[in-house]
């Protein structure tokens, strides 16, 4: 273990696993520490005062947080291993748009999570138009399996939230918004995505994460 790299996140987090993915693919070891955000660690206050949430990765005891400035930063210190980001400026000009485009729209997601009725059949209809969205303009390529080619890459990354989680949302809430028949890319991309051995084994348990789910809708719509 490297005690050098080390990541403070929490096992249900997309966003920490975002990190898990990219430090996996790039084969970078490290100490991985699960925080208890009910009772946050001095340790990650000290690290992220401003926003204090995870992931906060600590590299030779310096921290940096949120989880695509984190990738960034990992692509940026070892750039010869596996890079994430495209070469070609243009490219990685478009994989930032579709960075900020996702991290804009996760929250819909959330949205339909903590609504029920009319309310949530707004967000499910925002839902509906993101997906449609990312199906018709993101994963427009060439039949690739991932956005920017053969390969997984940072928008792979940043898009990750589209597969567990939103799978176990929808079956929390009885819906199903992402299907196969409507999104044929986006549901062939989520298959390519879960499969590849760097995500698959570091993806939570799914009937863990239904139990947890169900015990937080509960308690938002209280």
């Amino acid at each position: 273990m490297d005690e050098n790299v080390k990541l403070h996140g929490h096992w249900d987090s997309p966003f920490s696993c975002r990190v898990i993915w990219a430090l996996k693919l790039k084969g970078i070891p490290y100490q991985y520490i699960e925080e208890d955000l009910q009772t946050k660690s001095e340790l990650l206050l000290k690290y992220n005062p401003i926003h204090k949430k995870v992931p906060v990765l600590v590299h030779g005891g310096k921290p940096i947080c949120e989880s695509m400035i984190i990738i960034q930063y990992i692509d940026d210190t070892w750039p010869h291993i596996r890079p994430l980001l495209p070469k070609d400026p243009y490219q990685r000009a478009l994989a930032r748009f579709w960075i900020t485009f996702s991290d804009d729209k996760v929250s819909l997601i959330w949205k339909v999570f903590t609504t029920s009725g009319e309310e949530q059949e707004k967000w499910k209809k925002e839902c509906l138009e993101m997906l449609r969205t990312i199906e018709d303009e993101a994963l427009m390529m060439n039949n690739e399996k991932y956005f920017f080619g053969e390969e997984i890459g940072i928008v792979d990354i940043c898009f990750g939230w589209l597969t567990h989680w939103f799978e176990v949302i929808e079956e929390v809430c009885g819906l199903r918004l992402l299907e196969a028949q409507t999104f044929p890319k986006l549901h062939s991309w989520i298959q390519n995505f879960k499969q590849h051995h760097s995500i698959n084994q570091t993806l939570p348990h799914y009937d863990q994460m239904v139990i947890y789910f169900k015990g937080l809708r509960e308690r938002f719509l209280a």
